[in-house]
């Protein structure tokens, strides 16, 4: 295969939201993404699942300069390095993976949470191949199914009501990996800078520049670790 697939894996936060009523599986000082799932840091069970896909050539982990944890982590396992380059937010943490990479044209990025250690491999091979096949970026997400509602402006009394039942026709939910060429991806992650814009995911810098990604369906076994809860069920999943 001619085109080279570099997978980051931004893990520079602490996970605030997973400390939030405590949970068995956290410590108090050790980063959410180093939480022990299955008997492992969490970390290193998302980069053996990205490992699965042999078309990946290289996992690149991004994590803080200030990360004391990561080297005992994943020492030892192939085709995985690790960079202390991450930033303040996700985005910073991603376009300076990027600048770090200094990829050719040809080269693409694959983006994966951390804390998204369930990913089947069935889900990685559709993402990249979807991409290769349309030269065109993408990421895997999920129809939404439930009704949604949106809430309405919190009123003295603090309680959280009701406002509007939105549409779902249409509406997915955005998981991770996305793919993206990576320089397509790094410029329009600048734009965003320049431009002040809130970026959650690659896809919405890409969205921002005028680019439509492709919605490749993924599945709900790659939940992301974000609450208390999540922890004992993708211990149980894992």
């Amino acid at each position: 295969m001619s085109k080279k697939i570099i997978a980051i894996v931004p893990a520079a936060g602490v996970g605030t939201r997973a400390r939030r009523g405590g949970s068995v599986l956290l410590s108090a000082t050790v980063p959410k993404q180093y939480a022990l799932i299955g008997g492992e840091p969490m970390l290193r069970r998302t980069v053996q699942a990205l490992l699965r896909e042999p078309r990946i050539s290289q996992i690149r982990v991004i994590v803080s300069r200030e990360d004391t944890w990561v080297e005992s982590c994943l020492q030892g396992m192939e085709r995985t390095v690790w960079r202390h380059c991450g930033g303040e937010t996700r985005d910073q943490t991603v376009r300076q993976a990027l600048e770090d990479l200094r990829a050719d044209d040809d080269t693409w990025a694959l983006v994966h949470d951390a804390a998204r250690p369930g990913v089947p491999v069935e889900d990685l091979e559709r993402l990249i191949s979807g991409c290769l096949e349309h030269g065109q970026g993408g990421l895997l997400a999920w129809p939404v199914t439930d009704t949604v509602k949106r809430q309405t402006p919190l009123q003295e009394d603090r309680q959280t009501r009701s406002e509007q039942t939105v549409d779902r026709e249409g509406l997915w939910l955005a998981q991770t990996p996305q793919m993206f060429k990576a320089n397509y991806l790094l410029d329009c992650l600048q734009k965003a800078q320049q431009q002040g814009a809130s970026i959650t995911d690659e896809a919405s810098a890409v969205e921002l520049q005028g680019g439509q990604p492709l919605l490749i369906p993924g599945s709900k076994r790659n939940l992301k670790v974000t609450w208390p809860e999540d922890f004992e069920l993708m211990d149980r999943w894992l």
